[in-house]
């Protein structure tokens, strides 16, 4: 395999990481890759206190853009490049995770974008491989998992197909063709926050090209570091995001029911408001 540091360009968002930021960069260097650009989501100012003496393409947009549009921003600054690298700060990716994801593009040139397996840190499994719900699924994981967390519903919701491939990974960290992400635009900027990364896996299949998982590609994911108290504005996001790409992608009959799934959205939304303390 050739250098990775010509190969891969990395994207990072900061919104106010800290420490973990550094560790970041870090690990993206001790894999090979040289090209970084980090997007100050934050405060202005809060991004280059973090950086220290990391020497990275600094996007400074001061104002906060969301996720989405940060990394379509972080990419038009990359440079030309195989493979983007589009990672959260609070992740840590482990020795050869980029090669092996790198890797596994180069032996599948009709897969397009490949997720790692992400752990959290006591080293347990997040559930960062997932399929597209249909409307039942959707409708059952949306109104059960704020007061029952594990139902079979989310469980199906959180988990690769029966022959193991998935729909749509984590937008925690993948790694995408550059060539491909810039066919489809990038991410889809209506997204503020919230199932960006559902959306961009959607529309790379709709372009025909494919999505999948590489278990051997390791990193850990400190959740949430970012958003540490989930606040009000927040769960509408999640939400509108979740309303968003219903309406987006609903065809047929499923097109029809589509204010149904709003509705259940909205009397979910509720749910959380109430069993959930928020900031």
């Amino acid at each position: 395999m050739s250098d990775l540091s010509s190969r891969v360009a990395a994207i990072i968002v900061d919104y106010h990481a800290g420490e973990a930021l550094s560790e970041c960069i870090d690990s993206l260097h001790v894999n090979g890759v040289t090209n970084i650009v980090v997007v100050e989501n934050g405060k202005e100012g809060s991004t280059p206190l973090a950086l220290g003496t990391h020497d990275v393409t600094l996007v400074e947009p001061r104002m906060n853009l969301g996720y989405g549009r940060g990394v379509n921003r972080g990419a038009a600054a990359t440079g030309p490049a195989e493979f983007l690298i589009v990672s959260n700060p609070d992740v840590v990716l482990h020795d050869a995770a980029v090669s092996t994801m790198v890797k596994f593009l180069d032996d599948n040139p009709r897969v397009a974008i490949v997720g790692p397996q992400i752990l959290r840190p006591d080293g347990t499994v997040y559930p960062s491989q997932r399929v597209f719900p249909n409307f039942w699924l959707a409708g059952l994981h949306a109104l059960l998992s704020p007061v029952w967390p594990h139902n079979p519903a989310t469980r199906r919701y959180r988990s690769p197909r029966s022959d193991g491939t998935v729909d749509w990974v984590s937008g925690a960290c993948f790694l995408v063709r550059q060539d491909v992400f810039e066919e489809i635009g990038g991410f889809d900027e209506r997204y503020f926050m919230f199932a960006e990364d559902m959306a961009l896996c959607w529309q790379i299949r709709e372009h025909g090209y494919g999505v999948a998982a590489v278990t051997e590609a390791e990193v850990t994911h400190i959740e949430g570091l970012s958003r540490q108290h989930v606040s009000r504005a927040m769960l509408i996001a999640h939400h509108r995001s979740a309303m968003r790409f219903e309406w987006q992608t609903a065809k047929g009959l499923r097109r029809i029911l589509a204010p149904i799934a709003t509705l259940v959205l909205g009397l979910r939304l509720c749910l959380v408001l109430v069993t959930r303390p928020t900031s």
